[in-house]
């Protein structure tokens, strides 16, 4: 098994590529460094996306980012970086990146990048009642 840095992104067929489901994913220790001081940048990525025919394999994912811990770049380079290398990948009908940078000399940074997949329209948003589970109407 590998256990060091691998630009490889892994895939696997979608299970159900006749619907439109959203997959998320958290990336809480996502590091590279700063081009500039080559101090290390601490973010957390939130990847959300619509699959067409392949899914991202969440290990080589791991590995992938791992890459990018001894690179040095501006956060805009490498929040773009890996949106191109996710859709390379995969050709998701939709992908967002959100990279929520933490705190560099008293300020947060997050930068959002999306792409859409030619011709695809998303489904109309479905707005259902906001259900509590201790609401006092509930048995």
């Amino acid at each position: 098994m590998p256990s060091s840095p691998e630009k490889k992104l892994e895939t696997f067929d979608n299970p159900a590529p006749e619907r439109d489901y959203v997959i998320h994913m958290e990336i809480p220790e996502f590091t590279c460094l700063c081009p500039l001081t080559g101090q290390p940048d601490f973010a957390t990525l939130i990847v959300d996306y619509i699959a067409d025919r392949k899914c991202l394999e969440l290990k080589s994912i791991k590995l992938y980012t791992w890459t990018y811990r001894s690179l040095g770049a501006f956060h805009e380079d490498v929040t773009n970086r890996i949106l191109n290398d996710f859709v390379s990948a995969i050709s998701p009908r939709f992908m967002r990146i959100r990279a929520r940078w933490w705190v560099r000399g008293g300020i947060y940074t997050t930068v959002i990048a999306e792409h859409r997949k030619p011709g695809w329209t998303p489904a109309p948003v479905v707005h259902l009642p906001d259900f509590e589970t201790n609401s006092p109407m509930r048995g």
